[in-house]
């Protein structure tokens, strides 16, 4: 699928299917065509290696591995070196769906399980006033500049939404604990729940403004609809799907097949969302956060996840980079950098309101703002959605989104490792790091 570009140039959408409904589209050929067998796993054992380099190289200048990942696939992609086929972004779909299954069973059980009793009031109000204040001050700055309304609007849909597998990756990586890693983690997990029912609320509004010449392809009521049903939907299934794993779950010796089980129950959960038609990801933190409420007896599936969760985050990480390519960011022009600024603003202002609202230490409400500037693959989706149904300007908003997803992807993860290193919640210092 191409469309053309207003700023110049013709946009690839095929590489950036990555929401649930663009995951279900994309699971429809198989994830290794083009690519020969030995290829494939010469390929996936170069990630894999590429990864652990990442994190001891990481570790000694003090970048984190998801940024140095994303910078290696990249430089290994089609923009620069040409290191391995193009037929390898057909993996990205595929390998978004684990990634984030993976890692939303985790965040459930982290941060919307037990701990949510002493975290829920700070995640509550800096998620809601960070999403709210990141969607107006793009829509804001960008209206000002005269940015068509509708535009403007649709930017300002998109910019609530954020990276949870980068910034989980920081906060390990950095071995951060706290009241300020504690917030940031709570409000990855559930602030693109937010996001999206914001984005389904902003569509129908910019679907008024642009009238029938935009030729809106689903209508009003309908778009808010699917999006309330993805949320609630999945968080239901996940609920249901997640207590017979709390009954069954854990019963035998430690160690035996404990993997084998809970890597079975989150694919099939997250399978179940994609048949129905819910969000997988949603889904897989309600089954984390029953399973941590209800099995008080053990906490060895959320050991064993984390033991699996690391090579499927380095390979979506490294195809994530794989997928930019130069000319998109170069295309982004200024509209682009007033969503880069209103976004950066809007979410450093947000956090900061949000926190003193909740009373939260001091160091919640400095900092939380500025971990929040990662954005992926979420946003890419939403972006792409756009463009299916204001076919008008579609082309504009997507070469937007992925510039901009660049900035924020490569510079994002960077800037939250400084605010946790600032705080002092990192189990590295600057000197020993």
């Amino acid at each position: 699928m191409e469309l053309e570009s207003e700023v110049g140039g013709r946009l690839d959408l095929r590489p950036f299917v990555v929401t649930d409904r663009c995951v279900r589209k994309g699971l429809r050929s198989r994830v290794l065509d083009g690519v020969p067998d030995a290829v494939s796993l010469i390929i996936l054992g170069g990630f894999l290696l590429a990864g652990f380099a990442a994190d001891v190289l990481g570790r000694r200048i003090y970048v984190p591995r998801v940024t140095l990942l994303l910078l290696l696939g990249f430089l290994a992609g089609p923009s620069v070196w040409r290191l391995v086929p193009n037929e390898i972004s057909q993996w990205f779909s595929f390998a978004t769906l684990l990634a984030l299954s993976i890692l939303g069973f985790h965040l459930g059980e982290r941060f919307l399980g037990k701990r949510l009793r002493s975290t829920g009031k700070s995640v509550a109000f800096v998620s809601l006033a960070e999403v709210m204040m990141s969607a107006a001050c793009v829509f804001g700055l960008l209206w000002a500049f005269g940015v068509p309304i509708p535009v403007a609007l649709l930017l300002a849909s998109i910019a609530p939404a954020t990276d949870p597998a980068a910034t989980m990756d920081v906060a390990e990586g950095t071995e951060a604990s706290g009241p300020l890693t504690n917030t940031l983690l709570g409000v990855v997990a559930i602030d693109d729940a937010w996001g999206v029912i914001l984005f389904s609320l902003l569509v129908v509004l910019a679907g008024s403004f642009a009238g029938p010449d935009a030729a809106v392809q689903a209508g009003p009521w309908a778009v808010l609809g699917m999006g309330v049903w993805e949320i609630a939907g999945g968080l239901l299934l996940g609920s249901l799907v997640g207590v017979p794993m709390s009954m069954v779950t854990g019963r035998i010796k430690s160690g035996e097949l404990t993997i084998v089980e809970t890597l079975g129950f989150v694919l099939l959960c997250s399978g179940l969302a994609l048949q129905f038609h819910l969000s997988y990801v949603m889904a897989c933190m309600a089954m984390g956060a029953t399973v941590s409420n209800l099995a008080h007896h053990h906490c060895r599936p959320f050991h064993a996840i984390k033991e699996v969760e690391q090579p499927f985050l380095v390979v979506f990480f490294v195809l994530a980079g794989f997928q930019f390519q130069i000319d998109q960011l170069a295309n982004v022009g200024w509209i682009g950098l007033g969503y880069i600024v209103g976004r950066v603003a809007g979410k450093v202002v947000g956090g900061y309101l949000g926190a003193r609202m909740a009373r939260a230490p001091r160091t919640v409400s400095r900092h939380i703002g500025f971990c929040l500037l990662p954005q992926a693959g979420i946003a890419l989706g939403l972006a792409l959605m756009v463009a299916e149904r204001f076919p008008a300007f579609g082309a504009q908003i997507l070469t937007t989104i992925v510039g901009t997803t660049f900035v924020f992807e490569l510079l994002g993860p960077v800037v939250t490792r400084w605010q946790l290193q600032w705080s002092g919640e990192t189990g590295h210092t600057d000197s020993s790091d």
